[in-house]
């Protein structure tokens, strides 16, 4: 037995095939046109944020689904500002240095999902790594005003915060429903993708999340595809989530936000975003959404009522 071959037999990300072909996947397929039925600033979740001043990774990611979610009347805010300081080359999010967080930020986004009267609401973080605690502290006060606020099932979507335990502890004091930390791709392709990162920080992130649940709340990850991974990659690191304790899942495809991001090298299709969604399955997720516009945020609720 090769090394590969121990490897696929144990699940291990790290160690499997060599890369595929280096290679740009050419013209979007028919299945990615998404037909946009209206002006975004029109509708009333527009005009909330931009009354509020808050941030929402569906503007600062170039999500796909916005204006499906907007006229929904939902969105992902995403707090501690619009810069991050890393610099992932998957990401459209502006780099840089930050500024200091706004204190009254918290009541601001309970404001917003109180008015917005939403089932579930979805907070997420700009990388912070000029903040000792990565910005747990200002997450956690994020939660506890919006469970002041509303009645709703909240969802906490954070870095890796440097690998800190006292700041997870934090985050995961504040109670939120489900917690989730975005493993992004496999582990061969982070010094490209994601070059300040550590793939298996980000598993022990989730595991220590996983074995340490407040009031039965879940743990969730997703992974982008047609950054230049192999078939099997995917399905060692769907195992490695899974035995880190991992509950929902979600994979879809990754879609350059500009020429200056990392290249899409494969377009899948929706019948191979089918079958890995099965294979994911068979691993014992609680939920797994797979599909070419699957983002980790998109519909979140349904994974919730899913999964419990």
């Amino acid at each position: 037995m090769t090394d590969n071959d121990a490897a696929s037999e144990r699940g291990d990300a790290r160690a499997i095939g060599p890369p595929p072909v280096n290679k740009r996947a050419g013209l979007r397929p028919p299945w990615l046109t998404i037909r946009v039925p209206g002006d975004l600033a029109s509708l009333p979740v527009s005009r909330l944020i931009g009354d509020l001043s808050l941030n929402t990774v569906c503007q600062e990611a170039r999500c796909p689904n916005i204006f499906e979610c907007w006229a929904a009347g939902t969105a992902t805010f995403m707090i501690l500002g619009e810069i991050c300081t890393r610099r992932c080359t998957f990401c459209a999010v502006s780099r840089g240095t930050p500024r200091t967080p706004e204190a009254d930020e918290p009541e601001r986004v309970a404001e917003a999902v109180a008015r917005m009267k939403v089932r579930h609401a979805v907070i997420t973080m700009v990388n912070r790594d000029d903040l000792s605690d990565g910005g747990a502290d200002h997450l956690s006060n994020t939660v506890r005003a919006v469970r002041e606020r509303a009645d709703v099932t909240i969802e906490v979507l954070i870095s890796d915060l440097q690998g800190n335990r006292e700041a997870l502890r934090r985050v995961l004091d504040s109670r939120p429903d489900i917690l989730a930390h975005n493993i992004e791709t496999v582990p061969r392709l982070y010094p490209q993708v994601r070059p300040v990162a550590r793939y298996q920080q980000s598993l022990d992130i989730l595991g220590r999340a996983s074995a340490d649940r407040k009031r039965g709340m879940l743990t969730k990850s997703s992974l982008m595809l047609g950054l230049g991974e192999r078939t099997e990659e995917v399905m060692a690191v769907a195992a490695n989530l899974r035995e880190a304790g991992v509950d929902i899942f979600t994979l879809g495809q990754y879609l350059a936000p500009s020429e200056d991001n990392h290249p899409v090298r494969k377009y899948y299709t929706p019948a191979e975003f089918d079958e890995l969604g099965q294979r994911a399955r068979g691993l014992g997720f609680r939920h797994v959404e797979s599909g070419p516009l699957v983002r980790s945020s998109y519909m979140a609720h349904r994974a919730v009522e899913s999964a419990r």
